[in-house]
């Protein structure tokens, strides 16, 4: 739907809207630009005012996978932390741990990882604290009522404080659609545990005419369920936890999830979790999301594919569903790039069509319709531009 046809309701009268400001990027932006868009963000959006004098601040954040090379930028995560502590804020820099197997499942290696990809506390000037502790078993239980979370297990660090920024790399990703400022903190913020119980309803399955049981998949299942008959890759639904990463280790495509019976699901349930934790900010959150880079996957890969469209900028506001509606409007305004994975042609799907569609074949309207339907915020918005 056309951000025009969001803006009026039935009797042809303006929804209530949410801000969003915008600092675009020229084609051949420098550093000096984008660190001067945050800046100019950061104090437009009124973030200083959320902001108390020797409170601590999370500075919520995605480090990226080991090998990753295009996630957040330390540099630009070292700007927002500059802006706090002018505002009298103690900030550090943190995420919870994964459930897949890879370099940040416990903080030991998640903070080396962090340290390897320039997130230096010397650099930074902050420190690292994983919220959910060494193993990802430090988590406090918050109650939500929703329809499928009578709780939630929220990694217990930033529970410990009454604000927070929140710094969203802007891409796709394989079991929603796209990553924005919605995942970032209601999958982000998820103990393991958590994590698990958001992921239990995706069930991927093999389809034998395709798998060269190569076992691939089998490499980097979690929890050892992919096992082979001979003839091709089986996997135990009993004992899958749905992390998806057989779906992308996959050199055929021949694993799937069945997203006409799963999708919607994972994603409700993700915003059940980021309704539970925001309620608990009451308000006191900032939100940036980084359309720079826009890779078709999570930086959960151990790889970078090139981007889907070029830079186009920094968006802040304290409505993360505006935000990121805002920021799949202004990806779907732009054309494709033929340097992407994603066959021949991609350069050549029209301004305007839905590019993460495209590429996963999935609805992500899900998560943000049920976001503006528990109250987090609004699709509706105004895109305000700063750079004018």
């Amino acid at each position: 739907m056309k951000i025009s046809e969001r803006l009026m309701n039935l009797d042809g009268l303006p929804f209530c809207m949410s801000k969003v400001f915008f600092y675009p990027l020229s084609a051949f932006h420098t550093e000096e630009e984008l660190l001067k868009g945050i800046d100019i963000l950061f104090h437009g959006a009124g973030f200083a005012r959320l902001l108390k004098k020797g409170e601590f601040c999370p500075v919520k954040l995605h480090f990226g996978e080991k090998a990753n090379t295009l996630f957040l930028s330390p540099r630009h995560a070292a700007r927002v932390v500059s802006l706090i502590r002018e505002s009298g804020a103690k900030p550090f820099l943190t995420d919870a741990n994964t459930i897949y197997r890879g370099s940040r499942a416990n903080s030991v290696d998640h903070i080396n990882v962090a340290y390897e990809h320039g997130f230096l506390p010397s650099k930074i000037d902050a420190p690292i604290i994983i919220a959910d502790g060494l193993t990802g078993k430090e988590y406090r239980k918050l109650e939500v009522h929703g329809k499928y979370f009578e709780e939630i297990k929220v990694a217990s660090a930033v529970l410990e404080c009454s604000t927070m920024m929140v710094l969203s790399h802007f891409k796709g990703h394989m079991l929603a659609g796209f990553g924005g400022a919605l995942k970032n903190v209601g999958m982000g913020l998820a103990s393991r545990s958590g994590k698990q119980e958001q992921h239990s309803d995706i069930k991927p399955k093999v389809d034998s005419s395709t798998c060269i049981t190569c076992l691939a998949c089998k490499e980097v299942c979690p929890v050892n369920a992919i096992s082979d008959d001979g003839d091709s890759a089986l996997i135990d639904h009993d004992r899958c936890i749905g992390c998806g990463e057989c779906t992308v280790a996959c050199p055929t495509g021949a694993i799937e999830v069945r997203w006409t019976t799963d999708n919607k699901t994972f994603q409700e349930k993700m915003i059940e979790y980021t309704s539970g934790i925001l309620q608990h900010f009451k308000g006191r959150v900032g939100f940036f999301n980084f359309l720079v880079n826009i890779v078709p996957h999570c930086d959960c890969m151990e790889a970078s594919d090139p981007p889907i469209v070029d830079d186009i900028g920094v968006l802040a506001s304290s409505d993360p569903v505006a935000l990121d509606r805002a920021s799949v409007d202004l990806v779907n305004g732009r054309p494709g790039l033929p340097s992407s994975n994603f066959g021949k042609g991609f350069d050549a799907i029209p301004v305007g069509s839905d590019k993460f569609e495209t590429i996963h074949h999935i609805n992500w309207e899900y998560q943000l319709d049920y976001a503006e339907k528990l109250g987090i915020g609004t699709q509706t918005y105004e895109l305000v531009d700063l750079k004018r």
